[in-house]
């Protein structure tokens, strides 16, 4: 496999009563995975893996019925653990989030570190390139995981500047060898 594509999730319906890790894809989400697939065939994608995380697994599920592909979920793809932390403000939410990425190794907002967070998703992009030899793997996943691991193998990029430019849905390629950015294609519309 000489590429990798990694792709944020479409919108999800937003309901401040649920923990985002519970959101559904949005109908404005269903809509644009038609647009998300135009822009991934020229790949040859021979199969979609997602997060558990309904709003990932909904977007991996439309995509792959799209591009006539096999679908599964991994575990390990999920977003930075914030289960349990309240709906805030946007300004709020943005202020936590670069501190986040400007303090990886302390534990600022939910319940994991962005190194743990990151850890945990560097497993499972791993496990999804043993298991996918040969093709072309498409990997639906979240904004903040996306981020920190696109940060961490192109250290040119601010993981905080991406996690802000990757929009939803948004589709990043990488060299399936060192995971360096090839192609990034910041908004799906």
């Amino acid at each position: 496999m000489s590429k990798l594509i990694l792709i944020k999730h479409a919108p999800p319906e937003v309901d401040p009563n649920v923990s985002s890790e519970q959101w559904h894809l949005g109908e404005k989400g269903r809509r644009l995975c038609g647009p998300l697939a135009e822009r991934v065939k020229k790949y040859a994608v021979s199969e979609v893996v997602t997060s558990a995380e309904p709003k990932a697994a909904e977007t991996g599920q439309e995509l792959a019925k799209l591009l006539g592909v096999p679908t599964r979920v991994q575990e390990g793809l999920e977003e930075h653990d914030r289960s349990g932390v309240p709906h805030m403000r946007s300004g709020e939410f943005i202020s936590m989030m670069e501190l986040m990425f400007r303090r990886p190794d302390e534990l600022v907002l939910g319940n994991e570190t962005a190194e743990e967070a990151l850890g945990r998703f560097q497993e499972a992009i791993d496990e999804v390139l043993a298991q996918c030899a040969e093709g072309t793997v498409a990997v639906v996943t979240h904004g903040t995981v996306l981020a920190l691991f696109l940060a961490r193998h192109n250290p040119d990029r601010n993981g905080f500047l991406l996690w802000r430019q990757l929009g939803l849905p948004s589709v990043v390629v990488v060299n399936a060898s060192d995971f360096r950015i090839e192609e990034m294609i910041e908004k799906v519309e």
